[in-house]
């Protein structure tokens, strides 16, 4: 039922701009220049609304209208990855902003001097699993390091991985007796009642060793309910990865997935560039993608993917 709404809802998007398309194709044809600039107005309108459509049907898959769980880690590097870390939590939480998409940080450990260990959080909204599968791999940045008194370049590696949100418990089922559930006093903000309580969660599933742990709420339950979220779409991800690994080895290509091979480069010295390294694509300007510009990188990686299934 909910794939069958989800596909009405679809087609009438597509018939409502449609008829708008031919309202306008009419108001031209009249020729009433006191009607020129609405119409060019409405012109405009409806070819970024054409743009963001041709996005959206790329975005195919059995998960790409789901929400997203989003984790980011720093790498080695000590401060400067975790400093690193925190800037690209700052960049998706920008992104989201502008798209409109509903965000919590559900865990986040905290460096020692500046910056994150990590953070997990959810974005929910439509698309936003489609969207964001292109950001998963490792980030690097070069910079003249603020933690180095000498001043000296520095490189920095994160990991970003996103999962969709599974909301069918039966896609994945998992037996209460794997899990281990250890509970802890929270060491991150949240109020009194968090920093006193053990309403931090910890939950390991035995037969995979993932890990999963929430902290951030402020109650026990809503972060056990979290940390079940972030566990199931682990599972699920881990249950596509062996798949595609399985047809992979059958195909004779498969090639393991090491930290090093990164995704994305985003220098900030000697010269400013932020580079894709899977498309090519590149943008001049690193303020502005670290202020949550994404939508460029995302859209080309999208086609690009469109051109390697076809």
């Amino acid at each position: 039922m909910k794939k069958t709404a989800q596909l009405r809802d679809y087609v009438d998007d597509w018939q409502a701009f449609q008829q708008r398309a031919r309202d306008a194709l009419e108001l031209a044809s009249l020729g009433d220049e006191d009607l020129r600039a609405d119409i060019e107005q409405e012109r405009d309108e409806l070819l970024q609304e054409l743009e963001r459509k041709e996005t959206q049907a790329q975005l195919s898959g059995p998960y790409d209208r789901d929400s997203a769980i989003l984790a980011i880690h720093a790498g080695a590097g000590g401060t400067d990855s975790q400093d690193w870390a925190q800037m690209l939590l700052r960049m998706y939480l920008r992104w989201s902003e502008r798209h409109g998409f509903d965000v919590d940080i559900i865990d986040q450990s905290d460096g020692e001097e500046a910056g994150i260990k990590s953070a997990t959080l959810t974005i929910d909204g439509e698309y936003a699993y489609g969207y964001l599968r292109s950001e998963k791999g490792v980030h690097r940045l070069v910079r003249i390091s603020p933690f180095d008194s000498s001043h000296r370049r520095h490189t920095s590696f994160a990991l970003v991985e996103v999962l969709p949100q599974v909301e069918a418990e039966d896609d994945i089922v998992i037996d209460p007796n794997d899990l281990r559930i250890d509970t802890y006093r929270s060491a991150g903000a949240g109020g009194q009642n968090v920093q006193k309580n053990e309403t931090a969660i910890r939950i390991t599933h035995l037969p995979t060793g993932i890990v999963v742990t929430c902290q951030n709420e402020r109650s026990q339950v809503q972060n056990k309910e979290n940390a079940m979220r972030v566990l199931r779409a682990r599972l699920m991800d881990l249950k596509q990865r062996q798949q595609e690994e399985e047809i992979a080895e059958i195909r004779g290509d498969y090639v393991k997935a090491e930290w090093g091979s990164q995704i994305r480069s985003y220098i900030l010295h000697p010269y400013q560039m932020v580079k894709d390294h899977r498309t090519d694509y590149e943008v001049g300007n690193p303020s502005a993608v670290l202020d949550g510009d994404l939508d460029g990188f995302i859209d080309t990686y999208l086609k690009a993917s469109i051109g390697q299934s076809n």
